[in-house]
């Protein structure tokens, strides 16, 4: 019977977890990805400092992750350069082992070189912590900033929690270009 219960929670996370992340349309997306990135930036002027001089920014405003034993996680965004949008994207992982709950976060990822955005727009679906290292920053959380983070190439900001989640970690999501 707990066999059953434990498969039929895992389903609803399958299918609810792209319903929840998911924008209607670009324009919508945008519009909270604007939010997002005010957001980060009324929580963190370190996080505006590093974004103006960031050479690409890869923001996610809704992440939807949820988990009892085996977990998922989906959400979509925006690649800006410049503050113009480049392309879209989605980010979503998998994952077995403790964990229990759900959770809602807005993720934000800062290209501080030219060599690191170039990897990352080359890439066929970005795996964090197997093509780079991505230095994670938790904003609203005793989120602080050491400077050895502010000179890694990648650096990751996690804010906006909603929710109640074990795990809290962008580690092993694999982020993919998606159709226009």
């Amino acid at each position: 019977m707990r066999w059953f219960t434990l498969r039929r929670f895992w389903l609803v996370v399958c299918l609810l977890c792209p319903l929840l992340a998911s924008a209607r349309d670009h324009d919508e997306l945008d519009a909270r990805v604007r939010e997002a990135v005010h957001e980060l930036y009324r929580t963190s002027p370190t996080a505006r400092e590093l974004g103006a001089k960031a050479r690409g920014m890869l923001v996610f405003p809704r992440v939807f992750k949820a988990g009892y034993g085996i977990g998922g996680e989906y959400g979509e965004g925006v690649l800006l350069t410049d503050g113009r949008t480049i392309d879209y994207y989605n980010i979503a992982s998998a994952s077995v082992g403790l964990q229990l709950g759900i959770q809602r976060k807005s993720v934000v990822v800062l290209f501080m070189t030219d060599d690191a955005l170039r990897h990352f727009r080359d890439s066929e679906g970005w795996k964090v912590g197997v093509d780079t290292s991505v230095a994670v920053v938790t904003v609203g959380i005793g989120g602080e900033i050491d400077t050895d983070t502010l000179q890694k190439p990648v650096i990751g900001f996690l804010f906006s929690n909603k929710g109640l989640m074990y795990n809290l970690t962008l580690e092993g999501s694999k982020i993919s270009r998606m159709a226009r």
